[in-house]
């Protein structure tokens, strides 16, 4: 799942305009933003989400995070399976 702050016509848009078809959560209002502390400021006053990937368990606690500076940067797909695999093994009975 991706979460802007985009309103949600310009996520549709966006969305279709890239061929996406995961889940993206449109929130203006920043709320989930400032929720997961993912709030960067910008110069003109506006608030974007902070670059980052999260492992969110069912019960909404966050067990991983990545962040970054640089929204060009992001995690590869193996870094995100071995914190899953880590994640899992922590949490077994």
């Amino acid at each position: 799942m991706a979460v802007s702050v985009d309103p949600p016509a310009t996520t549709r848009d966006h969305l279709a305009k890239m061929g996406w078809t995961y889940t993206f959560l449109a929130d203006p209002e920043v709320k989930v933003v400032k929720q997961y502390d993912l709030a960067h400021p910008q110069n003109d006053g506006r608030v974007i989400a902070r670059p980052a990937e999260l492992l969110i368990d069912p019960t909404g606690t966050v067990r991983w995070v990545n962040l970054t500076e640089d929204y060009k940067v992001r995690v590869r797909p193996e870094q995100v399976i071995e914190a899953f695999d880590r994640v899992a093994k922590q949490n077994k009975p």
